[in-house]
């Protein structure tokens, strides 16, 4: 286990990154201009039922400047709040690998050649990984590190079809081996409170995690934004908004079946305040962080707790 975590109740991305670059890194949110297969009709029109217009980019760049601008802009504006060295340039919305792989060499290209830029990290569907992809991404991974995150949300085969995610685990699973196979870092996207699924089928999700070759995950709470889909279906009363207790109690279980080598890159996700229909309480995120440590402390509990007594793994 990585030592660097040892007395904090999980191994967070802030802590990863202090240990690998020796200071605090943040994150800059860039948009390259892409869509998605899931809305362009290649699989679908609607996008994931909880998916906003903005397509999970809603605090990213302007796609209409050039990356380096972009990025001056975030580095500026976050440089005048607070002494920051390095960043990670993360490019978030949409799918960012559907796109060809000369236009996918520029704009990844540019930004990690920003002498300020520590690393790269890429939001993307399994189902937009081609050979020639992966291996523009093991090759950029040589020079700076490179991770990329995949909206996996669930295991679980019926909700993936309620949410329209439109790949199947196998996928997945393909898109995973050819990441590993190039060392390129894997984050995972998991939701929790999907509608229709359980506590036992949210750790069945984390331990299916447990066994593959990943290096961060990130719990995600179920945010209902205006005009989606599933706004439609809570506003019609066909399911429940968690509380914030309900959740908090679903990450502790999370975290504690969670392998302790995994990075935990995020524990709840800010959705945006003049979209967020609920749960509102989620718009609070420094006390959510807050309660969720305390109830961690008192319970005397920690990332992998259960990993650890009972080799918790997918079966």
């Amino acid at each position: 286990m990585d030592p660097s975590w040892r007395g904090k109740p999980y191994h967070s991305l802030d802590a990863m990154l202090r240990q690998r670059f020796g200071e605090k890194i943040y994150k800059i949110t860039l948009n390259g201009g892409m869509t998605c297969p899931n809305r362009d009709g290649t699989i679908g029109t609607g996008g994931c039922i909880f998916c906003s217009a903005g397509g999970s980019g809603d605090f990213a760049g302007n796609a209409a400047q050039p990356i380096s601008v972009q990025m001056e802009q975030q580095i500026q504006s976050i440089r005048k709040k607070r002494p920051v060295r390095k960043f990670i340039a993360y490019f978030q919305a949409y799918t960012n690998t559907y796109a060809p792989v000369e236009y996918l060499e520029k704009i990844f290209g540019e930004a990690l050649q920003h002498p300020d830029i520590a690393g790269l990290s890429i939001g993307t569907r399994p189902d937009c990984l081609p050979r020639e992809t992966l291996d523009l991404l093991g090759d950029l991974n040589k020079n700076k590190p490179v991770w990329v995150e995949l909206g996996l949300q669930t295991i679980h085969e019926h909700t993936a079809r309620y949410i329209r995610r439109g790949y199947g685990l196998g996928c997945f699973e393909q898109a995973v081996e050819g990441l590993d196979s190039r060392d390129l870092e894997i984050v995972v996207h998991m939701i929790l409170g999907l509608p229709g699924e359980s506590r036992d089928d949210m750790l069945e999700t984390v331990r299916y995690l447990n066994g593959q070759p990943v290096q961060g995950i990130k719990l995600q709470l179920l945010h209902i934004l205006k005009d989606t889909d599933l706004a439609a279906d809570y506003l019609a009363g066909r399911f429940q908004a968690l509380s914030q207790e309900a959740y908090l109690d679903l990450v502790v279980a999370c975290l504690e079946h969670l392998s302790p080598d995994i990075v935990v890159h995020r524990i709840t996700g800010d959705g945006p305040k003049d979209l967020l229909i609920g749960p509102l309480w989620s718009s609070r995120k420094r006390d959510v962080l807050n309660a969720l440590h305390h109830k961690m402390k008192i319970q005397n509990t920690w990332q992998g707790r259960c990993f650890l007594e009972k080799g918790d793994r997918y079966a």
